[in-house]
């Protein structure tokens, strides 16, 4: 983020703590426009990043299995209200002609997706049709469960509760076996 950028955060961040009745010169709050600023820097990082750079690395091995990396932490801001949700992340793909890829990268992709103001939604579709465009596998599923927190501090307050998204290309979308398959691999403690 330009330090322009930085100093617009930094900025609204004094005019906020203004508005809401609070004093940006307290000495708890003298560098909170700076820690805000930031934050945001880090939690959006992945403004200017496409998922599908860490898919151009392709390595040849003799598997069209399922291959799972499941239970991947990540948090998001939701657009809506720029308030942080967060969970874990399921990405599975079936390799085609011995295509396969880094694991590491499966969970990066996942981190620079999440890492903008988000929907859960966009972060799921993304990131499969990512490992589609660039891996060309059987097929590939991504799910994702998530706290919202602008559904637990504010609004309907249901601490808890869990939202699930799945998107599903190929075979995991046209077979309904390998869709079990997956699921019960993500259910199992292994």
């Amino acid at each position: 983020m330009k330090e322009a950028n930085l100093q617009q955060i930094e900025q609204a961040v004094r005019m906020i703590l203004e508005a809401i009745g609070e004093d940006p010169n307290r000495e708890g709050l003298i560098d909170t426009p700076k820690r805000v600023a930031k934050m945001y820097e880090e939690m959006f990082a992945g403004l200017d990043k496409d998922p599908k750079e860490y898919f151009e690395t392709i390595f040849h091995e003799d598997h069209e299995e399922i291959v799972l990396v499941k239970d991947i932490p990540f948090y998001s801001m939701c657009e809506h209200h720029l308030v942080p949700f967060f969970g874990h992340a399921h990405v599975a793909y079936m390799p085609k002609d011995g295509r396969v890829v880094g694991l590491s990268k499966l969970a990066r992709a996942v981190e620079v997706v999440s890492k903008r103001p988000q929907l859960q939604e966009r972060i799921t579709k993304t990131i499969v049709d990512a490992i589609m465009e660039k891996l060309n596998p059987h097929g590939a599923i991504v799910i994702l469960e998530a706290e919202h927190m602008c559904m637990t501090m504010r609004g309907i307050k249901k601490p808890g509760s869990k939202t699930v998204t799945i998107a599903a290309r190929g075979v995991f979308e046209s077979d309904f076996e390998q869709r079990q398959e997956v699921l019960q691999l993500i259910k199992q403690k292994l």
